[in-house]
């Protein structure tokens, strides 16, 4: 082809989060199939610092920024790359791709199909799989293919008779076993040459499989139901087949190069024994908990994910499970690699987002409604910044049901922004709102304290509520989230569906508020997170709303995390402030009289969460209850850390498997289901409301 012509020039390479990108001397070598690298364009003719082969390689553009791209090759090993500008990327990745295509499907005409390759593989599986014992003339092919056996024509499908399910028990044996073979076949595959561990065709094999196997293990099951019934009679009515748990766990695949670890019971961990022996019934643990924060100890933990290590030696791992989604797919129920997770509970990102709670407790010291609108967009967009622990992406820990995080704030009174024309003073006798003497004591002391609770209300669909009130300030907000995240090639997107209602009674007023859409980019490469969507907050007393939009960045040119918003007065469509930035580095509020304010996120004070010991936490308390996962992700034990958390998830399904059986129902201890939500049991707005009658019935 015209297309094929040898090209070279200067690119930038990312090392790695130390050295960073550095200027390297590249050479797309056409003949050989090769894209080597070389320090310098003097040193070209020396021995390249290396050199990846293209054939069965993936371009990729990067949807970081215009001139960033990845060569993704065969082997697993990467490059990040970085043009000048986006012509010149477009140049590489064209002649790239081309050189790629050309090398890729030379090897396909000189090698037979991979069907014949891959299937040959689960024949030379280990003479003690139950398919080699029982059939040895029966190969993976004559099994696999199914789909080529034809009934002849006119014939009807025997009614199975009860004494055949033995005979179909016996062959789904032998199938698993040959399944395993062919996993461990593909698994022991080097990781580089002709036919690796990590061949697109492969992986999906491994997949289909996999998936297979899960489908005919459930249909076995159905069959397993309806000869029980025919031996009880009929089912009973509104009775429902639902499908089963997958019986081939993913996790069970994700140690590339090993294979599977069917260790017996005995030889786990104490603690791992510890966590699936120590099953609670919901009617012990079930009863509210009040938390003094006379016992929370200010935070000492500070678990910042900036390890680049294990995304860049697992990335086989993160190939293998890529390989088993579809676009759309939703990833509820796939259980992901450990390696990705975070040191902390959903539940405890949740309570990050209040890092900032002088910002919270001044919206309500703001003189007029359009002020307190303002301040609390203002506390709204400065909440991401710290929610986020670095700038991986990395997934925190999905929260076991019932699980609960309890955390409060202190926060001096001087340090809550007022207003210098402002009269309304927590003592004022002009408020309206009167609070019983056991609260009112609570104002005697200097500061402010916030106290945050949440709890785990649903396992499907994964349902959080969490609540958050000053008494001090007569504010509370409470808020519910369902957390929906899909597949989309290169990115996961997660969904937070829900509501959250802040309430302040001084003013009697309500303000609803939705939340973003998070993305993971970059997923093969060096994952990030950005925030895309349009969110609203209203408050329908004052007539006051805002709308904000978080917006992705586009495949050319613009900036990463911009967002853009305005307050308007829904009376007379006013808009009385307008805010754009980036919701991780810098906002500018510009206001109707015509002033501005630059809010440096980077630079705001972040106060630290108060959390009771682990001695003294109740066993479905977030960070006693992962406690061994994190421990073993501080250490970098994967493994381990893998182990704990397939634990403390086996005992989740035991028990709502349990709870299925015997038709009892999941009993909430904080929230309560009303409507279409979750609401703390025991609001601030409710506690007011007993001390405003209470003083009545006084009077």
């Amino acid at each position: 082809s015209d297309h094929m012509e040898n090209i070279c020039g200067y690119l930038m390479k990312y090392t790695n989060l130390v050295t960073g990108w550095q200027y390297r001397f590249f050479v797309l070598n056409n003949d050989a199939g090769l894209l080597e690298y070389f320090v310098n364009e003097q040193s070209r003719y020396l021995k390249p610092r290396g050199t990846l082969q293209l054939a069965g390689a993936v371009i990729s553009p990067s949807d970081e920024d215009s001139h960033t791209f990845t060569v993704n090759a065969a082997s697993g090993e990467q490059y990040k790359l970085r043009a000048t500008d986006a012509k010149e990327r477009q140049h590489w990745v064209s002649r790239l791709q081309i050189c790629t295509q050309h090398h890729t499907e030379a090897i396909g005409k000189n090698n037979p199909p991979l069907k014949s390759r891959s299937f040959s593989l689960a024949s030379q599986g280990s003479a003690n799989s139950p398919g080699v014992q029982r059939r040895p003339s029966q190969n993976a092919v004559s099994f696999f293919n199914v789909g080529h056996h034809r009934l002849p024509t006119g014939k009807r499908v025997p009614i199975m008779q009860p004494d055949h399910l033995v005979d179909v028990r016996e062959m789904m044996s032998q199938a698993e076993g040959q399944q395993r073979d062919l996993i461990r076949s593909i698994e022991c595959l080097p990781v580089s040459g002709h036919l690796t561990s990590l061949d697109q065709d492969l992986l999906m094999l491994k997949a289909t499989s996999m998936a297979t196997m899960n489908c005919l293990n459930d249909c076995f099951h159905i069959l397993q139901l309806q000869h029980a019934s025919q031996q009880k009679g009929s089912l009973p009515a509104g009775t429902t087949i639902s499908w089963l748990e997958p019986k081939i766990s993913l996790a069970n695949h994700f140690k590339n190069g090993a294979a599977q670890n069917f260790q017996a019971e005995i030889n786990k961990p104490a603690s791992v024994r510890e966590e699936q022996s120590t099953a609670e019934p919901c009617q012990l643990t079930r009863e509210p908990e009040e938390i003094n924060p006379e016992e929370e100890l200010e935070d000492i933990c500070d678990d910042k994910e900036d390890d680049l290590g294990a995304v860049e030696e697992q990335r086989s791992v993160i190939l293998h499970l890529l390989s088993q989604l579809k676009l759309g797919m939703d990833l509820t129920r796939v259980v992901l690699p450990t390696f990705i997770l975070e040191k902390r509970s959903l539940l405890e990102m949740y309570a990050d987002f209040m890092s900032h709670p002088d910002l919270f407790i001044a919206i309500t010291n703001g003189t007029t409604p359009e002020e307190r609108m303002i301040r609390f967009v203002e506390y709204y967009l400065t909440s991401f910044h710290e929610g986020r622990k670095g700038a991986i992406a990395k997934k925190p820990y999905n929260p076991i049901i019932g699980e609960t995080f309890h955390c409060s704030w202190r926060m001096p009174k001087s340090d809550v922004a007022t207003d210098a024309g402002s009269n309304l003073s927590p003592h004022s006798p002009s408020e309206q709102v009167t609070l019983s003497k056991d609260l009112e004591s609570q104002m005697e002391v200097d500061y402010y304290t916030v106290k945050f609770v949440a709890e785990q209300v649903s396992h499907h669909p994964p349902v959080s509520g969490f609540y958050a009130e000053c008494v001090e300030r007569k504010m509370c907000v409470n808020a519910h989230v369902w957390t929906k995240s899909k597949f989309l090639g290169m990115s996961i997107g997660v969904t937070m569906v829900g509501e959250g209602l802040l309430s302040l009674l001084e003013h009697g007023e309500e303000y609803t508020f939705s939340l973003p859409c998070a993305y993971a980019r970059s997923i093969l490469t060096v994952p990030w997170v950005e925030l895309g969507g349009k969110v609203n907050i209203n408050c329908a007393k004052t007539g006051y709303s805002a709308s904000i939009n978080f917006h992705t960045k586009p495949f050319y040119g613009g900036k990463l995390h911009r967002v853009t918003g305005e307050v308007k007065q829904n009376t007379t469509n006013t808009v009385v402030c307008r805010v754009q930035g980036e919701w991780n580095s810098v906002l500018e509020f510009t206001y109707s009289n015509g002033e501005t304010k630059c809010v440096d996120l980077t630079k705001l004070s972040v106060t630290r969460k108060r959390v009771r010991p682990l001695e003294k936490q109740g066993p479905f308390e977030s960070r006693r209850l992962w406690q061994h996962v994190t421990e073993s992700l501080r250490d970098g034990d994967i493994d381990k850390a893998t182990e704990h958390k397939r634990a403390l998830e086996e005992r989740q399904r035991n028990e709502e498997r349990l709870r299925a059986e015997t038709e009892t129902p999941w009993c909430t201890k904080y929230f309560l289901k009303e409507g279409d939500g979750w609401v703390y049991h025991k609001p601030l707005w409710k506690t007011v409301s007993a001390a405003q009658t209470q003083q009545t019935d006084t009077n």
